[in-house]
């Protein structure tokens, strides 16, 4: 037997954000809660890890309808000594679960992910509430939102389909919180694109090369794997960071030409990424680059026509002047897949119109200009 006296202040304070050891002793305003738990009442798992905050939860949240007959069973057993204020005082007890339910639906959506998790190991109500999807959906987003896109999310549908197909499918493994889970232990391997690949090999800068990534948790950091390269072996790379990463913009296979729709807006100045591959057996990446001036214009504004041309000229500025890799030129409206085995492949262009796109481009410009 073992007893826990818990002081609860309004609920409200769950809202201050505090981490989870602190949320779990404090609770309604002005009450005094005491409770004492019959071990075999509870069974608590041996898994030490698991045992300590599942005890935890289970005194602070008096878990329901169990809570509530242990403490009816203690008043019977403890009234023979206890003055009538004393009886009423331990009737009037509350529990977390005596709350409306949007009360503790704005406590749970205040927690985060780990807390959520030690929560559901409370009760099977609690269970239901803490996993429900409305309330991962915000930490998917808050915590994977930046690189997981509608390509990740079809894969993991494939995945929980081929699952399913299996002995291997449990029951709720299509909930978000599995999703969450899978991404955070590194179990889902999911599509994204990786700047500056191979390190930041030179070969490779300002360049955004598809790749299928896991998490590791213990570095904060991912591995990716990239798709063969003709004959090239798939090549892995370790401890990419987070600000290197991007979801795909376009559901593209990387091997297949994306079809531009943004030719006829295309004026000097603007911001591009543009598909390009070494030969046709190898994979596309997205290089960066800014449509340019033709040669016969001086540059002006007042007098620039080169919208008007069916020549638009594309300029990688972080070549050297004089490098073959500086500049090209495409068709304007015939425009599909340009190129030689010589200088590689130019496929698809996207128009960069979000400062936030150019400006993850620009954060990769290299310090010395590349030949």
């Amino acid at each position: 037997m073992c007893s826990l006296v818990l002081v609860m202040s309004s609920f409200v304070d769950l809202f201050l954000g505090c981490n989870l050891e602190e949320e779990l002793y404090v609770g309604l305003q002005g009450c005094w809660v005491h409770l004492t738990l019959e071990s075999n009442l509870i069974h608590m798992p041996t898994d030490i890890s698991v045992r300590k905050p599942v005890l935890d939860l289970t005194f602070s949240l008096l878990i329901g309808e169990r809570a509530k007959g242990i403490k009816k069973n203690n008043t019977t057993r403890n009234s023979e000594n206890m003055t009538s204020s004393e009886v009423n005082e331990n009737e009037n007890e509350m529990s977390v679960l005596d709350l409306p339910n949007l009360a503790l639906e704005c406590i749970l959506e205040k927690l985060e992910p780990d807390g959520l998790c030690k929560m559901a190991c409370v009760c099977s109500y609690l269970r239901d509430m803490c996993l429900s999807d409305h309330l991962w959906e915000d930490h998917m987003k808050k915590r994977w939102g930046r690189v997981i896109g509608d390509v990740a999310y079809k894969e993991w549908q494939l995945h929980i389909a081929s699952k399913k197909q299996s002995n291997y499918f449990l029951d709720g493994e299509n909930r978000k919180v599995s999703c969450y889970r899978a991404l955070q232990t590194g179990k889902f391997w999911f599509p994204a694109q990786v700047f500056n690949r191979e390190n930041g090999h030179v070969g490779f800068m300002l360049s955004c090369y598809d790749a299928d990534l896991s998490y590791d948790s213990h570095t904060d950091t991912f591995q990716a794997r990239y798709p063969p390269h003709g004959r090239r072996a798939a090549a892995i790379e370790t401890g990419v960071t987070w600000d290197r990463l991007r979801a795909p913009p376009v559901d593209n296979s990387p091997h297949d030409l994306h079809i531009s729709d943004c030719l006829n807006d295309l004026r000097p100045k603007d911001h591009i990424e543009i598909q390009w591959r070494r030969n046709k057996q190898f994979p596309y990446g997205w290089w960066y680059g800014v449509v340019g001036h033709l040669e016969a214009c001086d540059g002006n504004q007042t007098y620039c026509h080169c919208h008007e041309n069916d020549t638009v000229v594309l300029e990688f500025n972080q070549y050297a002047p004089g490098s073959r890799w500086r500049h090209t030129m495409i068709h304007r409206k015939e425009h599909r897949e340009e190129g030689n085995e010589a200088d590689g492949f130019y496929g698809g262009i996207r128009k960069l119109n979000r400062k936030d796109e150019i400006s993850m481009w620009e954060q990769f410009w290299p310090a010395e200009i590349l030949e």
